[in-house]
């Protein structure tokens, strides 16, 4: 299948949901109040962030797997499967758990949540822990598809669970009140599903008997190699996307965070484009740096210049009409709230968009320790700077430190990717 159709798909799942979201998003902002609806984005966070705990297997099981079927050695498949998986489900359980166990804190005192608000923001987190290990075990399903670049069928489901996001927190507060128990109850079960569907693929895919593939501490050991780094990634760089709104709910207060967290969320939806080109990019370069280097170098480089003629002019256009988009959108009220933040965020945001194809560059090279370091000191930068910001700006101190965040982020990343990916052309030649 080609790349270009396989970035479709991508773009298709990652970005038809988001027209189901633009519906419901007001509805829900009006229905159960901005502070719930704040609240429920930081369910959103916390569920997509504690999926930090596959220890970056998805993505390795991603690079292993398409390089093992790119030199025929797929007979080695079925252990690695199984093990992968296996470890996904583990470490999800214990996410899980320490998620349950943080929720009375971040309820009652962490999230600045108001007083009527704790009690169901409590329960609501000890559901959301449910969702950890779910989620761990679909990213590792979701590797293995990817590697077999089956994105149609990933598209499908990614687009379904998209859709049940933003479709049943609604559906729940019109069927059974303003609960935001409900409400996350209601993402869990849409999970449920979505990795049942993910793991009856797999099985049809893998070869017959795969299920009673002994385990191998070989195949741990080769996962965890690149998934360890991976792994710094994942806790690191999601921190750095998600850290802002919790930061802002304990420095100004949980009735302020969707005043960033609404846009800030719509605007991340962009990044669908360069997540739906790379996500197809990253098996494609680490079977082809295997076998023509030279082609993976011009395959990296094209994708980096397709990416800058589309997102500059998209990211100019969001800057320019944020203030009439945010009113026709959500009104004027919140618009004037918002405006200058989106403006900001666009910088941010064409950075960030960018920065994804070196960074999938750099990892299809078996080289996950280069960004792991990266976002390590980035996170050193950014934290400080974040809450610096805030006193300073107020809520629009978040986008001016995000947007310089990722700006450096793009920067270093281009250099590391440029070493690497030369390396393994010159190799290849």
């Amino acid at each position: 299948m080609s790349l270009r159709r396989n970035t479709l798909w991508n773009l298709a799942g990652a970005g038809l949901p988001l027209l189901l979201g633009a519906v419901t998003i007001p509805f829900l902002i009006r229905r159960v109040g901005v502070e719930s609806f704040g609240v429920l984005t930081l369910v959103w966070a916390l569920i997509g962030y504690f999926s930090l705990f596959d220890f970056g297997l998805g993505r390795a099981l991603t690079q292993q797997v398409a390089a093992s079927r790119s030199a025929n050695q797929e007979a080695e498949l079925p252990s690695l499967v199984k093990t992968g998986l296996g470890f996904t489900a583990v470490t999800g359980v214990i996410g899980g758990v320490i998620l349950a166990a943080l929720a009375s804190p971040l309820a009652s005192r962490w999230l600045n949540v108001s007083a009527n608000l704790q009690p169901s923001t409590a329960v609501s987190l000890l559901i959301a822990a449910i969702g950890i290990p779910l989620t761990t075990i679909t990213t590792g399903l979701r590797g293995v598809l990817e590697a077999y670049e089956d994105f149609g069928v990933v598209n499908m489901l990614r687009m379904g669970l998209g859709a049940a996001n933003f479709a049943l927190p609604a559906l729940s507060v019109i069927a059974l009140g303003n609960s935001l128990v409900w409400m996350v109850s209601s993402l869990i079960l849409a999970r449920i599903i979505v990795l049942l569907a993910h793991a009856w693929v797999v099985h049809v895919r893998m070869p017959a008997g795969w299920l009673v593939a002994p385990l191998s501490r070989e195949n741990v050991r080769r996962l965890l190699s690149f998934g360890a780094w991976m792994t710094v990634s994942n806790v690191v760089s999601p921190l750095m996307v998600t850290a802002d709104r919790f930061v802002i709910s304990a420095v100004l207060g949980a009735s302020i965070v969707a005043y960033y967290t609404v846009p800030f969320e719509a605007l991340i939806r962009v990044l669908v484009i360069p997540g739906a080109l790379t996500a197809a990019l990253f098996p494609r370069l680490a079977a082809t740096l295997k076998t023509d280097g030279a082609a993976a170098r011009r395959l990296y480089m094209g994708s980096l210049k397709t990416l800058l003629v589309v997102l500059l002019p998209l990211c100019l256009f969001i800057s320019l009409c944020s203030k009439w988009g945010l009113a026709l959108w959500l009104g004027k009220t919140f618009a004037e709230h918002s405006w200058a933040i989106v403006s900001i965020l666009a910088i941010g945001l064409l950075s960030n968009g960018l920065a994804q194809v070196p960074f999938a560059a750099v990892q299809a090279t078996w080289s996950a320790r280069p960004t792991a370091i990266l976002h390590m000191v980035e996170l050193v930068i950014y934290l400080p700077l974040l809450v610096a910001s805030l006193k300073l700006f107020g809520v629009m101190g978040a986008a001016i430190a995000w947007s310089v965040r990722t700006t450096i982020d793009l920067v270093a990343l281009m250099l590391v990717a440029r070493v690497l990916v030369r390396s393994e052309a010159g190799n290849d030649e």
